[in-house]
């Protein structure tokens, strides 16, 4: 007899640059208690399509329809990783969300005049790291001490790769797509967000919060999700 169950609801999140997986979990114990089913990738942040490719092998693995969901450069790599058959929606949070040609890097140079600049150290073994003395203050100000602390002290290196790959298929034009733009964000200038926002025709929110907003407000990043699956 054919199941009458619906399909699971998929979620998937691709954290960002310097942070590992982990970082997520408060945004991941939100909807597990929700009943959806949530998969981390671990992206090595070393290359664009070495991360697209982590991305798409969980996404395989999913039984029903996904969310993908991408946190900074995490935007990134999901508008290269979603094209893939089973992602019905995009969620960006306070991410890149780069066209076909464009890269993180690219983004960058068009940073708005007068925006604060992320404390990157100049990079050795084509990797990059944030200054530990100023990472609180640029990446999660409204982190507690020690949650940044411990996120300055446990960087995980961002590859020049990573930074420099081109978008080849952006999947948000292709699929609905939702935004959650953090407004006191130092890593990505608001204005920034608001405008990637605008040309992928995302439905977007706004949290008064830093670029650690999946952090720092789990409950509204999580919302936004639980959005994205309707």
């Amino acid at each position: 007899m054919m199941s009458t169950r619906p399909p699971p609801k998929s979620v998937v999140l691709v954290h960002g640059a310097f942070v590992d997986g982990s970082s997520w979990r408060a945004v991941y114990d939100l909807l597990t208690q929700d009943g959806y089913c949530v998969a981390v990738v671990q992206n090595p942040t070393q290359s664009l399509q070495g991360d697209a490719a982590a991305t798409r092998q969980v996404i395989d693995a999913q039984d029903g329809p996904v969310v993908l969901v991408g946190h900074s450069y995490g935007g990134a790599v999901i508008t290269e990783a979603g094209i893939h058959d089973k992602v019905t929606a995009l969620a960006y949070i306070a991410a890149f969300a780069p066209d076909k040609g464009e890269s993180v890097n690219t983004l960058i140079a068009r940073a708005t005049p007068g925006a604060p600049m992320p404390p990157i150290l100049p990079s050795a073994d084509r990797l990059m790291f944030q200054d530990r003395a100023m990472f609180r203050c640029e990446f999660g100000g409204d982190l507690p001490a020690a949650d940044a602390a411990f996120l300055a002290d446990s960087q995980v290196g961002w590859g020049i790769d990573a930074l420099a790959g081109p978008v080849t298929e952006p999947a948000w034009r292709r699929k609905p797509s939702w935004y959650l733009i953090a407004t006191e964000d130092r890593m990505i200038p608001p204005v920034a967000q608001r405008a990637m926002a605008q040309r992928a025709g995302a439905t977007t929110a706004e949290a008064a919060a830093s670029h650690a907003v999946y952090m720092s407000q789990p409950a509204t990043v999580a919302a936004l999700i639980r959005e994205a699956h309707l």
